[in-house]
């Protein structure tokens, strides 16, 4: 088990692969750059492209899915039979004295053994040993599993954040040429007198903000688009690929009890930890069964004097001081350390449930808070405030701060669409599963 609770540390980092495979399984072979999958021939994808194209690619995955080939491998070494031992000698040969060597002599004089042994293991050691191997496997191909569950996370969550920055440089690029026309009204009007130079200043550096959005909503975009492509595969998809989606409000209607239930199916982190407990019991049957001493027979033939005999020799350790004692009783405190582990991930289980539900509904309650209204107003004061003072009916002051408020609205409006859907990523990270009832 200390060998099975390494790997487990190790592949916390990231759906299994098909059950059913034999535990005699061939080396597994190198993908080449010419057996990777084309690249797209639509530089758009989708949510369910990139989850696709990330579970096909991803290297530090694909790296965790060797360690089920490997284990598998394991599976053929513990089911492997003692190897036959095989003994030869020749005695009373005149080595130093040659003139003696004769067929009388080799007849007569020297002595020739040949014997072959066997252990024959006791216990049904090699059954143990093959079904504690499968059931690590089976552990193996669970943590797998959740490595997948948690970058299929990472993609959605990554996914969302490119969302988020297009639709602000998107805001931003619609905001900049609409104030742009009311530069360029001002600057007519300053042109015939009917505004001041300071005036036109204050709209002018106002010009400044708007420039800037644009150019930090490009960079969000960039960077995100370079982080979504690490956890792609750089190679599955192009340099000037873009994401199809938009930043979109779906309502779940789902109650916490439901969702824990459905988490305590899919959940391959919280399966892995109730295989664990099993594994640890098949560790124990191994160590005890280790504690049966192996008997070796053996069979030598002896030809010496011209006489050709045969003898049976059989030999077994006396299980006086050894008998596996002290790892049938570390075999037992596994057991417990598993069956508190499978205790500790159900909690957690039920609390991310928990956590991602509540998260949820007030994720929800805010958008419904910008869609009963909010959005449009702000929208409906710009706008009165753009044309007013146009027309030369309202202060500068007054219309800045409108276009002020207009676009913290439309940005915060944004962030919280942006908020909902990572909230349900986290919903769909929590209970196991994309198919939320």
């Amino acid at each position: 088990m200390k060998k099975g609770m390494v790997l487990a540390a190790a592949l916390f980092v990231l759906p299994a692969l098909a059950a059913g495979q034999q535990s005699s399984a061939p080396a597994p072979t190198p993908a080449s750059p010419q057996t990777q999958a084309a690249q797209p021939a639509s530089a758009h994808i989708s949510l369910d492209d990139a989850i696709r194209m990330a579970l096909q690619h991803n290297h530090a995955l694909q790296a965790l899915r060797s360690t089920i080939q490997q284990s598998l491998a394991e599976e053929i070494t513990a089911n492997l039979r003692p190897n036959p031992t095989l003994g030869l000698d020749a005695q009373y040969l005149p080595i130093f004295q040659p003139n003696q060597f004769s067929s009388d002599y080799i007849d007569q004089q020297a002595q020739f053994d040949a014997g072959i042994g066997y252990l024959f293991e006791r216990g049904k050691k090699r059954q143990h040993r093959l079904q504690a191997a499968q059931d690590f496997t089976t552990v193996v191909r669970s943590q797998v599993s959740d490595s997948e569950r948690q970058l299929i996370f990472n993609v959605g969550q990554q996914f969302v954040d490119v969302l988020l920055a297009e639709s602000t440089l998107e805001f931003a690029q619609q905001d900049l040429d609409s104030f742009q026309k009311t530069v360029d009204i001002s600057n007519e009007r300053l042109r015939v007198g009917d505004m001041s130079e300071g005036d036109f200043l204050k709209i002018k550096l106002q010009l400044l903000q708007f420039q800037t959005d644009v150019s930090a909503a490009k960079l969000a975009k960039l960077q995100g688009l370079a982080a979504l492509r690490q956890l792609l595969g750089f190679e599955s998809v192009p340099d000037d690929y873009d994401l199809q989606g938009t930043l979109d409000y779906q309502p779940i209607h789902a109650d916490v009890n439901g969702l824990k239930s459905l988490a305590a199916i899919n959940r391959p982190d919280l399966r892995a930890a109730q295989q664990s407990v099993v594994a640890a019991q098949s560790q124990l049957a191994l160590q005890q069964a280790n504690g049966k001493m192996d008997v070796t027979g053996t069979f030598n033939y002896t030809h010496t004097s011209g006489i050709s005999s045969g003898a049976f020799y059989y030999n077994m350790p006396l299980p006086i001081f050894n008998r596996n004692q002290g790892e049938i009783a570390r075999a037992r405190y596994a057991i417990i350390q598993a069956q508190q582990q499978a205790s500790e991930t159900t909690q957690q289980v039920s609390t991310d449930v928990v956590q991602a539900y509540e998260n949820l509904l007030t994720n929800d309650q805010i958008i419904r808070l910008y869609q009963g209204g909010y959005v449009d107003q702000a929208k409906q004061s710009r706008d009165i405030s753009e044309y007013a003072y146009r027309k030369g009916a309202a202060s500068l002051l007054d219309f800045l701060d409108a276009e002020r408020t207009y676009r913290a609205n439309q940005l915060a409006y944004r962030q919280a669409l942006a908020n909902y859907m990572l909230a349900l990523e986290q919903m769909r990270q929590a209970v196991g599963t994309r198919n939320l009832p």
